[in-house]
């Protein structure tokens, strides 16, 4: 689960870590207040679920409280395309209001579970308020990595190595070291997979402060945390996305014409690139897990065709706790109830697999099989690429 901006500063603040002053503002008037309380000069910041808003027109520094209004008025309501939003934007509904700050270094700063390693890595470059996708494929020298062993934490000469490599001196050493460590009990309390800060600023005063905070949460922990889980911004979401939640379905979506259904995130993987070195790309995937109910698969097709996108559905499964003929029940009811008119090809493997396949057959409805996955994926190319 993702948050806003400001959601994110507020948790890390509880634990410690510097932010700037600032107020969340929902309409233009709450901007004048909000900026005449901290001040007049202040930065003006669209709350979005996306990167690169300062590009985008999203982050604006105002000199005066009738100046942020003036900036308030035409970023309310705006429609603000980013790197990260794609074309359709996202919608400004919600405006934070933050002090303006003598800058005098910006850095970067990230936390996140490293799956190959097995612990989380700090991450941190001196090329802070750049994209650091960008960093890593031009300069990855500026990166620096400290992988965290989870028994005994963050070390403080894992800090001062970190502050260190960022060209830190004298007191700037223990005073990054403290963010980390804050970063660091954050991310273990609130149970996140992340914690980014883009960028992490030195001020002309010597302070080392957030000026920029992103936070994601892993969703299976999400009932330890039901402040956090209160959080979630249902506009910031994708509806088909939404709405496969509710069925506890996992659904993505991607930029091809190919919907994907398939269950366990292994094979989620393999299934994108299948269809990719068919020569199609993926719709979206949409995982039903192991023990999906014909109720599940019926919902899970109806959101997969709900997509206009999609050309045809692969259907690819590995029948163990779903079992196949459980998945060919669900398949026939739903193309028959919601009469489903796109191809769907099936490629499926495991119990009851002779079962399934004969509850296809016998269904009279014009589905594609497939022994193979790169058989299955060949075809349901062909078929969305003729539109048939």
């Amino acid at each position: 689960m993702k948050i806003h901006e400001y959601q994110a500063k507020a948790i890390l603040a509880r634990y410690g870590v510097p932010v700037p002053r600032g107020e969340v503002a929902h309409t233009p008037a709450e901007v004048v207040g909000i900026a005449r309380r901290l001040g007049g000069t202040v930065v003006v910041k669209a709350q979005i679920h996306a990167g690169g808003r300062g590009k985008g027109g999203g982050v604006k520094l105002a000199r005066s409280a009738e100046e942020a209004e003036q900036i308030a008025k035409a970023m309310f309501g705006m429609r603000l395309v980013t790197h990260q939003t794609g074309a359709e934007g996202r919608i400004v509904k919600r405006i934070l209001v933050e002090e303006g700050l003598a800058i005098a270094r910006e850095l970067y700063l990230g936390l996140v579970l490293d799956r190959a390693a097995e612990r989380p890595v700090l991450m941190v470059s001196p090329a802070g308020g750049m994209e650091i996708e960008k960093v890593a494929a031009e300069t990855p020298e500026q990166i620096f990595k400290e992988y965290i062993d989870p028994a005994t934490g963050l070390a403080g000469f894992q800090e001062r190595k970190l502050a260190y490599s960022l060209g830190l001196e004298g007191q700037l050493v223990g005073r990054a070291g403290k963010v980390m460590a804050a970063i660091y009990d954050a991310f273990l309390g609130t149970d996140a997979s992340l914690v980014e800060i883009n960028p992490l600023i030195v001020t002309a005063t010597g302070e080392v402060i957030a000026l920029d905070a992103k936070m994601n949460f892993d969703d299976n922990a999400l009932y330890r945390h039901p402040d956090i889980r209160e959080l979630r911004d249902l506009d910031e979401e994708d509806p088909l996305e939404i709405e496969a939640s509710k069925f506890s379905l996992n659904y993505i979506r991607l930029d091809g014409n190919i919907g994907c259904m398939v269950n366990g995130a292994g094979l989620a993987m393999a299934t994108m690139d299948i269809v990719k070195l068919a020569g199609g790309e993926p719709a979206n995937f949409l995982d039903v897990g192991g023990g999906a109910t014909a109720e599940q698969i019926r919902n899970a097709v109806r959101i997969l065709t709900a997509d206009h996108r999609v050309r045809a559905v692969f259907v690819n499964i590995f029948g163990g706790i779903l079992r196949c003929d459980i998945l060919a029940e669900g398949l026939v009811a739903a193309v028959k109830e919601l009469d489903v008119r796109l191809p769907i090809v099936i490629r499926m493997e495991g119990t009851n697999v002779e079962a399934g396949k004969q509850i296809l057959r016998d269904s009279g409805l014009n589905f594609t099989t497939a022994d193979a996955s790169d058989e299955a994926a060949a075809r349901v190319v062909a078929l969305a690429g003729s539109g048939q």
